[in-house]
Formats: C-alpha cells, sequence, structure tokens
C-alpha cells in the first residue's frame, strides 16, 4: 500500500480558502434571504387586496369567515395627540372611580373584553348590583356578564335616545372604538368630573371577507363631539334658556349673585366683582362655603395660592364636597368647567348657594 503525500499548504493558500468558505456562506444566506423575501412578495401579490398598507393587522384579524367583517383604528389615529389624551382620560376616571376596589386598568382592550371591570364600573356609578357571578373563565361565562352588564347599560341610556355603537361581540372582541364609544356614553351620563377632548375622530379599517379574500375599507368614527354637546345638552335649565333668549335678565341674576356672595366675603374683606374669574380658582367658594356654615376651613385642606390647574380643581372639588356636606345636592357643573371660566357653570353653582342660603346673615 503507497501513502500519497498531502501537499503543501502554505499560510497564503489557508487564509485564501477561509475567505472563499466566509464568501461561500454569505452567498448562500444571501441566496436564502432572496428566496424568503419572493416567496413574501409573491403572497402580497396574490392577496394584494387583502388589507390596508396602513393597517396593523395582527394573524387573527385576517382569520375569517367568509362575509365576517373585522374593525381596527388605523395606527395613525392612534398615534393622534387627542385621541392618546382621550384614552388617558378615561383610564385615570375609571382607576378613579374604582379606587376602594383596588382596581387598576392600564389598557382598556386587554382590561375590559371580559365585563369584570365594566361590572364594577356599572355597579359603582350607578349605585346597584348587577346579578352576575363575580368571577368567570370560561368565555361563555364571559359573554353572558357582558351580555347582563350592557343589557343593564342599554337600559340607563334608552332615555336619552342615543346610538349605542356597541354590541357583546365587539366588547369582547377587544375592539376599541366600541370601548370607547360605550365610556363615553357611561361618562356622559353620569356626568363624569373630567374634561373629554373635543372633537375626537379615529379613521377605522373595516376588513371583510368576500370570496374567500379580505377586503378593506375606511371609515370616519366620531369619538366626541363639544363638551356642551356631551356634558350639558340633554339636561337643559333655566340657565341655558337665559343665555340663549334672555341676556338682558342674565345680568339681573348675575348681579344679584354678586351682592349675595360679597354679603358674606365682605366679612373677610373680600370682594368679588367678576363671577367668572374670581370664583375659577376655587379659593372663594372654599371660604364661601365656611360662612355659610359657620366654621372655619383649615387651610391644609386647600391651596390658598394655586398655581396650577390641577390646584384650582382641587380647591372647587373640595367646595363641593363642602356643599354635599351642608346638605346641597351635587353641582350639575364640573370643577374643570369653573376652572376653565365657563360663566353658565359657575352661575349654576352660585345659584344653587343661593337658594339655600339667601336668608342667612
Amino acid at each position: 500500500m503507497s501513502l500519497r503525500s498531502s501537499p503543501v499548504r502554505t499560510p497564503r493558500m489557508r487564509k485564501e480558502e477561509t475567505f472563499l468558505g466566509k464568501l461561500g456562506g454569505t452567498l448562500r444566506r444571501k441566496k436564502a434571504r432572496e428566496v424568503s423575501d419572493l416567496q413574501e412578495e409573491g403572497k402580497n401579490a396574490i392577496n394584494s387586496p387583502l388589507a390596508p398598507s396602513l393597517a396593523d393587522l395582527h394573524p387573527e384579524d385576517t382569520l375569517l369567515e367568509e362575509n365576517e367583517e373585522r374593525t381596527m383604528i388605523d395606527p395613525t389615529s392612534k398615534d393622534d395627540p387627542k385621541f392618546k389624551e382621550l384614552v388617558k382620560v378615561l383610564i385615570d376616571w375609571i382607576n378613579e372611580v374604582l379606587v376602594e376596589d383596588r382596581i387598576i386598568v392600564k389598557q382598556l382592550e386587554e382590561d375590559l373584553f371580559d365585563g369584570q371591570v365594566l361590572q364594577k364600573l356599572l355597579e359603582t356609578l350607578a349605585g346597584c348590583r348587577l346579578n352576575v357571578a363575580e368571577v368567570t373563565q370560561t368565555e361563555m361565562g364571559q359573554r353572558q356578564k357582558l351580555q347582563t352588564v350592557l343589557e343593564a347599560v342599554q337600559e340607563l341610556l334608552r332615555p336619552h335616545g342615543w346610538a349605542l355603537p356597541w354590541t357583546v361581540d365587539a366588547i369582547h372582541g377587544k375592539n376599541l372604538v366600541a370601548i370607547l364609544h360605550l365610556l363615553v356614553s357611561l361618562a356622559m351620563h353620569f356626568r363624569a368630573p373630567i374634561r373629554l377632548p373635543e372633537h375626537v375622530s379615529v379613521q377605522v379599517v373595516v376588513v371583510r371577507k368576500r370570496e374567500g379574500l379580505l377586503h378593506s375599507s375606511h371609515v370616519i368614527e366620531e369619538l366626541t363631539t363639544t363638551t356642551e354637546q356631551m356634558m350639558g345638552r340633554f339636561e337643559r335649565d333655566a340657565f341655558d334658556t337665559l343665555f340663549d333668549h334672555a341676556p338682558d335678565k342674565l345680568n339681573l341674576v348675575k348681579k344679584s349673585l354678586i351682592t349675595f356672595v360679597n354679603k358674606h366675603l365682605n366679612k373677610l374683606n373680600l370682594e368679588v366683582t367678576e363671577l367668572e374669574t374670581q370664583f375659577a380658582d376655587g379659593v372663594y367658594l372654599v371660604l364661601l362655603m365656611g360662612l355659610l356654615e359657620g366654621y372655619f376651613v383649615p387651610l391644609h385642606h386647600f391651596h390658598l395660592t394655586p398655581d396650577s390647574f390641577d390646584q384650582k380643581v382641587h380647591n372647587v372639588s373640595f367646595a363641593f364636597e363642602l356643599m354635599l356636606d351642608g346638605g346641597l345636592q351635587k353641582p350639575k357643573a364640573r370643577p374643570e368647567d369653573v376652572v376653565s371660566l365657563d360663566l353658565k357653570s359657575t352661575l349654576r353653582v352660585l345659584y344653587n348657594l343661593f337658594n339655600k342660603y339667601k336668608n342667612a346673615e
């Protein structure tokens, strides 16, 4: 048996072989990537009517039955500052309402779809008790709970004659548009002490399966209108009439209220000349309640020189609490409206005080 001698490989040859090996690997990876890209392009070309380019489609969003429809918010709308503000305001409101239940909502779609939080929210706001199981793990149980909650909501909102653009399927399917419509309607009905951003609209992508292919279209969904329309128009009162039809009599009402408040604030060497501005920070309201009820309000309970919107809202809210303690009904106005120099809201609050304390010395 003869032995074949191995060729001698110089360092330069070994270096060239290493380079060629790496180059071959790179070319193979590039080829595989091109094949993968080509397959993806082919799939997209075949399914070109599948979905809009802007929509943030998840895999489950494309698994539809024939003629089934699914909606989702266009990502560009989700980035809109007013939309983000609306979501934040509603989340903060829910968490404040449910603080005693130690419920913290972080994401509306994930936290509200099963009906548990919606049940607690409605029970707390309406002061009622729904006949539903406390905990439901199965999908059927969640849907039954949602059905009960939404039926109760429908009973509350029916007198307003509002459209109710949500269903059990939509809420349980984590449809954010439907959830937002529901929450905005609840906030309107219960006159939530929050300021919803006005004129919030979103572009909604509607995907429907037809003849085995998915087709998309875009619609604009209006989530909020104006504060007046959302929070006050369905409960018109004498001040609405005064502002709309009798501005001359409005001045007489303002003069009467100024005389009333100065009768008491003068005891502290304070005087009011402009109702809409001088009550906006809540300080005079707090002091006025103390004078009317005959007690001193400790200064650490409110901000004597508020320098932010939140501090002013705190003062007005605190004054509202003092009014409730004094046996008055909850003011129709919201603290945020008084702070925002809304004259009609301020007049409503002061007229409420005038009716009870007009004969007080």
